[in-house]
């Protein structure tokens, strides 16, 4: 029987998928057929190739749209809906696809038609945001090895393949490894001090696994390594032993027995150091930085210097303020702290300094509150409206939610999905936005709408009780719609350059680390945070102190992201795999600089690093640090027109969502920002936001 889009849901591209009806099988079955027929268009494409952007990109984003389209699906499902039968078919796609994909990055008939636009008369007669494209596709193809011949283009392609099955069957351990860990808590004695949400949680995850009638009351409860679960429990358990159980697992998922991911890191790297050679780099960080904004591995390096600088010498002093709180509140002045402590007496020590605790916050932050308040302080900044549409698409999940963007006439310009809800058992953890549908002008005239997906990992409702989030969830769920903001709020009708496609990685983090500022401005946050049983409003004081523990052992946060982006960089740019040194060398090396609490010797994080070794971060971990300097700039403009001043704050807003929100890829990041900013961004704001100015 010929496939069809009535026969199989991954046929409709262009459209929203078919969830309910997408299976294994449906994968198993497209994925094949879609590869055929793309395989032989494109041999046919590249045998009539015009050297025309007509003839090159809208003709080959034509062939090549139908099997995006179906395997972006598959990839999403398995981040969100992950089973064993899905895992199956991925892997057996996943080297087809990867050979494909290969073979189209290293087309030489494509590769000339490039250059000869590129060089011809037609090139002045391209768009700037066509020119930028196009050089784009010419530096993407030399990196997917367009130069490599025999053998050589053999090797790399060998490669392509193994990279993508390591980094698949990475995440895949780091998903079994937490599902895998549990602690049952059954001594009543031992929740002292947890707080009621966490009970109720865990004593839901207990119901849900093998102990029925599980209750917030009487237990048992089940502590995982699920981030709704885990950090309020290092925050708040008094059982010392059991923190250590659990920060112990933590730290080492993925690194031990079935799981374990530590082969996989040293092949990882092995391979991305030979295909940096083969391509004619000293190394892949070299590669990486090269098709961003920094350019340089020194740039990055200068970064990392100029803010350890600012933030070095205050992590040690909050070290030892927190070493010194903890041996006067329990009257111990030989105390030592190990790190399943930190966590604990940081939260004491938050609370009695500022009177604040998360759990004190959460009643105040219901997640349908806080969603109406995210939809209105983006109606207020960029003049849109976000509307409920639940059951107008079909979704993966009963939790996932349908809206609609809509511009100031009422016409509807963009959509996405959410799936705020964490589900240890099938979804992956953190937080993220994909492209589901791109914003794209179609031959007859027509305009297909972008729809983004956005994924977060928050506290699930219980019972009756809706999600009570924490302030740093409140500000997760800003920051992914600030990547679904620039999706979705494109102007550009190309799409290879719309929304975030094409945007330098270490640039695509401005706005959404923009929007969490909101989380910390009065009008915004009084707007949305009310009881949820009684409606009472934020009390100003609480709000106060929110505000006042914004930058609590800041110092400590700014060092720990640049241990990170200092690990990622080491391994990716000095680091040399199989010469004698190893991973924990390398980390060992990370932590005389850039940390003022050496890790554990059992310490495995980097099994878990799934950001560098199972996302698009390898050296690229700085980006975080990278694009903070341009967010906190960026609302540093909204500070210099006034927070309190709503007509100056609507004109800031609007001025950001034409330049930043709207030009996407089409520009150069730096050309929009200073667009935006009127000049080049500065570290200045960045440094005042955290203290550390």
């Amino acid at each position: 029987m010929t496939t069809t889009e009535a026969s199989n849901p991954l046929f409709t591209h262009g459209h929203h998928p078919r969830f309910t009806a997408i299976t294994p099988e449906s994968v198993r079955e497209a994925i094949p057929s879609l590869l055929e027929t793309a395989s032989t268009e494109f041999d046919a494409f590249e045998n009539s190739i015009e050297p025309t952007w007509e003839g090159i990109f809208a003709r080959q984003r034509r062939i090549l749209e139908p099997l995006g389209y179906a395997w972006q699906i598959t990839s999403h499902l398995m981040g969100v809906l992950n089973s064993d039968a899905l895992r199956q078919v991925h892997e057996e796609m996943l080297p087809k696809v990867i050979e494909f994909y290969t073979k189209l990055g290293q087309s030489k008939p494509v590769y000339k038609a490039l250059e000869a636009l590129k060089n011809g008369e037609g090139w002045n007669q391209l768009s700037a945001a066509q020119q930028r494209i196009l050089d784009k596709e010419l530096i993407g193809m030399k990196l997917s090895g367009i130069s490599l011949e025999g053998a050589e283009k053999e090797r790399y392609n060998a490669m392509e393949k193994e990279l993508a099955e390591l980094s698949t069957g990475y995440s895949n351990a780091v998903l079994d490894s937490r599902k895998a860990f549990e602690l049952i808590v059954t001594d009543k004695a031992d929740t002292k001090g947890l707080p009621t949400t966490l009970l109720q949680i865990a004593a839901a995850a207990a119901a849900a696994k093998d102990h029925e009638g599980a209750t917030a009351e009487d237990g048992p409860w089940r502590i995982t390594l699920d981030a709704p679960i885990l950090i309020p429990f290092l925050q708040h358990g008094q059982n010392r032993d059991q923190r250590e159980i659990a920060f112990r697992a933590m730290i080492t998922v993925a690194s031990e027995g079935e799981f374990d991911n530590q082969d996989r890191i040293e092949q990882i790297l092995a391979l991305r150091k030979e295909k940096a050679g083969l391509l004619g780099f000293n190394s892949h960080a070299e590669i990486s930085v090269s098709t961003k904004m920094a350019e340089k591995v020194e740039a990055v390096d200068k970064l990392a210097d100029d803010l350890r600088t600012a933030a070095f010498p205050k992590a040690k002093e909050e070290l030892a303020e927190l070493i010194a709180y903890a041996r006067k509140s329990t009257g111990d002045e030989n105390l030592e702290l190990a790190h399943w402590d930190m966590p604990f007496w940081s939260e004491r020590m938050r609370e009695e300094q500022y009177d604040l605790s998360d759990e004190e916050l959460r009643p105040y932050f219901p997640f349908p509150k806080v969603l109406d308040g995210l939809f209105a302080v983006t109606k207020r900044l960029f003049d849109v409206t976000v509307e409920a549409a639940d059951g107008e698409e079909e979704v993966w999940h009963e939790d996932v939610r349908f809206f609609r963007i809509k511009d100031s006439s009422g016409k509807s310009i963009a959509s996405f999905y959410l799936d705020p809800y964490s589900r240890p058992e099938n979804k992956r953890g953190g937080a993220w936005m994909n492209n589901i549908i791109d914003r794209e002008t179609l031959e007859d005239g027509t305009r297909r709408l972008p729809t983004a997906v956005l994924v977060c990992n928050q506290s699930p409702p219980t019972g009756d009780t809706p999600s009570l989030m924490t302030h740093r969830e409140v500000e997760t769920l800003f920051h992914e719609f600030g990547h679904g903001l620039q999706h979705m709020l494109t102007t550009v009708d190309l799409p290879e350059a719309a929304g975030i496609n094409a945007v330098e990685w270490d640039a695509v983090e401005l706005p959404s680390q923009f929007m969490e500022n909101w989380t910390y401005h009065e009008a915004t946050v009084k707007n949305f945070a009310r009881h949820w049983k009684t409606e009472e409003p934020l009390p100003s004081q609480l709000f106060e102190r929110l505000v006042a523990a914004k930058n609590f052992r800041a110092a400590t946060g700014v060092m720990r992201q640049l241990y990170l982006g200092g690990l990622d960089m080491e391994l990716h740019h000095r680091y040399e795999p199989g010469k004698g040194e190893k991973v924990a060398d390398v980390k060992a090396r990370i932590v005389g600089q850039m940390s003022v609490l050496p890790p554990l010797e059992s310490d495995r994080f980097e099994c878990a690093f799934s950001h560098i070794f199972a996302g698009g971060y390898s050296a690229g971990y700085y980006s975080y640090k990278w694009a903070e300097v341009l967010s906190a700039d960026a609302f540093g403009a909204f500070e210099d027109a006034g927070l309190g001043d709503n007509e100056a704050l609507a004109a800031t807003g609007r001025k950001f969502r034409d330049t930043v929100l709207a030009q996407g890829g089409s520009r150069h990041p730096m050309e929009v920002f200073q667009d935006f900013r009127g000049r080049a961004p500065s570290t200045e704001a960045l440094l005042r936001h955290t203290g550390l100015a």
